[in-house]
């Protein structure tokens, strides 16, 4: 189980005019979502197609003109799903479109996805998202502060790093993928020889699942493939809290 760079795998490549509907692929600021009762009804294909628009022209000048497509195809129906969804998982959050590009190289200025995200704790929790290349979703913690991380790491070198161990390896066979950032030198006070170093370089871990462009996408039946993978993804959610309890 050798680190991935990312906190956030990536899904099937970017789509081609035939390939919409094929077969399945196995700290910016939030916007909350409303109580009202969600009707969901699926991610339209319209919104796929914004963000294939998106990412051809980043600009100020696409995004007033598209606005009300945005809203109307792809902020609305993830509104929509993340009420379907906070009965079982807890409030969810959209983050919002801008990206921060003061410090950043890339200064065009809208995200080009949008996320959805249930926190559980400091940075960790459940999310999904749609893009141009589809729809995934994901469970684990991104980011983590030196004592949160030295507790899962105690964790991951104690005897229960080998449930989470399993648990990993378990999803992997299941279609998941496992990543996260991952200092390549071997952490500070851990033997190179540790059977779970691999483990023990992560900074973060994230379960993450790809549908590309399944048609799952386009129905109410979205909701329940999502929960049923979050629901895939509660026990490294319960791993990680169990170890960093105290440290909220």
């Amino acid at each position: 189980m050798s680190p991935r760079k990312s906190a956030t795998p990536p899904v099937a490549g970017r789509r081609s005019d035939s390939g919409r509907a094929g077969a399945a692929a196995p700290g910016s600021s939030r916007s909350g979502t409303s109580n009202a009762p969600s009707d969901f009804a699926g991610i339209p294909e319209e919104a796929l197609d914004f963000y294939d628009d998106l990412e051809q022209d980043n600009s100020k000048a696409f995004w007033e003109a598209r606005r009300e497509q945005y809203q109307r195809a792809v902020r609305d129906p993830m509104e929509r799903l993340a009420i379907a969804l906070q009965d079982e998982f807890g409030t969810t959050k959209l983050f919002r479109p801008y990206r921060d590009v003061r410090f950043a190289k890339d200064k065009t200025p809208y995200k080009t996805h949008q996320g959805l995200f249930v926190a559980v704790g400091p940075a960790t929790g459940w999310y999904a998202e749609v893009s141009a290349r589809g729809f995934r979703v994901g469970a684990g913690f991104y980011h983590a502060e030196p004592a949160w991380l030295a507790a899962i790491r105690e964790g991951i070198a104690g005897p229960d790093g080998a449930e989470l161990q399993r648990l990993l390896r378990l999803r992997e066979r299941q279609g998941w993928t496992v990543s996260g950032d991952a200092v390549k030198t071997t952490p500070r006070g851990y033997s190179a020889e540790h059977p779970r170093i691999e483990l023990l370089r992560y900074k973060s871990i994230f379960l993450g699942r790809g549908y590309g462009f399944d048609p799952v996408l386009h129905t109410g039946e979205l909701v329940d493939r999502v929960r049923a993978d979050w629901r895939a993804g509660r026990p490294l959610i319960d791993w990680i809290e169990a170890h960093t309890a105290g440290l909220q």
